[in-house]
């Protein structure tokens, strides 16, 4: 009887470790398939099929066809520019077509091919072709079938897990700092909001809309530029000295790392009398040592608070001083570290849970 119980024992406690494995096994897999790495960004200009990659100029008649005919049904978004529809190409490819009406927001759409159309990697959305016609023009991009990040944030339907949410600041964050440092010179998106934060079939990030962006020669340390953006993410300091570069990117980023943690919009308009900022509110919170209280009650405290912790005092040095504010590249290694914590606390939870369950 005693050798049974043993035996027993021994195999429910060879059972518990296997799962262990498994479990740490399955959470480095998703560490490597979530976590750019350096070598990512290095290569990510690396030849890849021609057709995948190469901006083409397209006939019209395939715009219309591939949208039948611009239908409303078809529309998927809205912007300054125009109109967004779906569409699906005759090879097969669905697509995101953006309608440009041309005398009004010309300079949109030259600027968007001259962005996107030589610039690739995995974290900015992949202009296939586009079409220039007289009076309208159209961009043509991949499909990022699960829309922009703001629905997931502020959709009633749809929610986002704590290790989603990082590894999307993670993605992001990657993207941007390809943009800074591309070879042939800086790329200031000057647009960094959640609509702009396109997600994929897996939910990773995909910067987009490079309407406003702006190309500082290798050796300059800024351009001087008329103040664009989207109010609420636009850097103060740019707003007072016109002065575009990378720093006013990483406040952008700051203020949208801070609503995947709280789930808020940038601006508190139910208070009218006192509207206060995203960034003001996180500050607040940390004075008066309630750090956790600034989490989205949607995450039902089902998050690393140490990573939590560190994400906070990130997204507020993105949105601090402009010279005191890290590079991509710094933000970048915080959010892995970030992730790593998360991971490991994910790993020890679950590993706990099992021990409970069979004892």
């Amino acid at each position: 009887m005693q050798r049974g119980y043993e035996a027993l024992l021994g195999c429910l406690s060879a059972g518990v470790i296997v799962g262990l494995i498994a479990v740490l096994c399955h959470i480095r897999r998703r560490e490597r398939k979530f976590k750019p790495s350096r070598k990512d960004i290095e290569v990510a200009l690396a030849s890849l099929e021609y057709e995948e990659t190469t901006c083409k100029p397209m006939p019209i008649k395939d715009i219309y066809t591939a949208t039948e005919n611009l239908s409303p049904s078809n529309v998927i978004g809205q912007g300054i520019a125009g109109k967004v529809y779906r569409g699906v190409l005759a090879n097969g490819w669905p697509v995101a077509v953006k309608h440009i009406v041309k005398n009004e927001h010309a300079e949109t759409f030259l600027r968007e091919v001259k962005s996107l159309s030589h610039v690739r990697h995995p974290n900015l959305v992949s202009l296939r072709g586009y079409c220039d016609g007289q009076e309208e023009c159209f961009l043509v991009y991949e499909l990022c079938i699960n829309g922009n990040l703001s629905e997931w944030l502020f959709g009633k339907d749809k929610n986002l897990s704590w290790i989603q949410r990082l590894q999307i600041a993670l993605g992001s964050a990657c993207g941007l700092w390809f943009l800074h440092i591309y070879p042939e010179g800086c790329i200031v998106h000057r647009d960094i909001k959640p609509t702009n934060i396109l997600l994929g079939v897996d939910m990773e990030p995909k910067l987009s809309d490079f309407g406003l962006s702006r190309v500082i020669d290798l050796g300059v340390s800024h351009v001087s530029s008329e103040v664009r953006g989207t109010f609420g993410y636009v850097d103060p300091e740019y707003r007072h000295n016109h002065k575009v570069n990378a720093a006013g990117d990483v406040y952008s980023f700051g203020m949208v790392l801070l609503q995947l943690l709280s789930g808020k919009r940038v601006i508190n308009i139910m208070n009218t009398a006192m509207p206060m900022s995203l960034d003001k509110m996180a500050s607040t919170v940390i004075q008066d040592g309630n750090v956790l209280e600034f989490a989205d009650p949607r995450l039902n405290g089902e998050y690393s608070t140490e990573a939590f912790d560190l994400s906070l005092k990130l997204a507020l040095s993105c949105t601090g001083h402009k010279k005191q504010r890290p590079s991509m590249e710094q933000v970048v290694s915080r959010l892995e570290k970030a992730l790593e914590i998360s991971m490991r606390d994910d790993a020890k939870h679950y590993s706990i849970s099992i021990i409970e369950s069979l004892a």
